[in-house]
Order: C-alpha cells, then structure tokens, then sequence
C-alpha cells in the first residue's frame, strides 16, 4: 500500500485541548484508522511542525479524506506528502 507523510502543527485551540488530554493524540489515531488509513509510526517535533506521522493508505483519495477531516476541525494545519521507498524508486530508475 502506498506511504505517506503528514507533517501537522497545532492551532491554539488544538494545543489547548492537547494540553488537557493528552491521551487525545491516541483517539485522532484510532479516528484515521477507522477511515481506512493506518498509522505506521508518531514522532513529536521541535521546529515548525508539531508533528510527524507516517501512514499506509490505499490510495491518494483516501488519504485527502484524511486530511481534508482533520483540517476541517479547525485544530491542526497538516502537509502530507507521498513517501516512496528508496529500494522501490531506485528499482523503478533502473526499470527506465
């Protein structure tokens, strides 16, 4: 299945509600895999992003279904990005 990368930082609000329950970090990754997305790993940033996840989808609409929910929220601003495997792109370079 296809990879991904999604970048997230935290509005006031969102930041605010994690500040209170920080447990809410677990649902929202329970609420992506119900649509259909798993999450392969969660990484806390320092910088820019608050966040880093990587995901396994099965195709780019359902992972825009993701996205597009948890902006709609209000809460988090996300970038997500394709994410290929070295081993398969360079496979792929070969292949011509």
């Amino acid at each position: 299945m296809p990879k991904f990368v999604m970048l997230s930082t935290l509005g006031p609000e969102g930041s605010a509600r994690l500040n209170d329950n920080p447990e809410r970090l677990r649902e929202v990754s329970t609420e992506v895999e119900a649509m259909g997305v798993k999450v392969l790993a969660q990484y806390a940033l320092l910088g820019n992003w608050d966040f880093l996840n990587i995901l396994e989808a099965p195709d780019e609409l359902t992972m825009m279904r993701v996205a597009t929910t948890l902006a709609s929220r209000g809460t988090v601003k996300t970038l997500t990005m394709s994410a290929v495997d070295v081993e398969d792109f360079i496979e792929k370079m070969k292949s011509g």
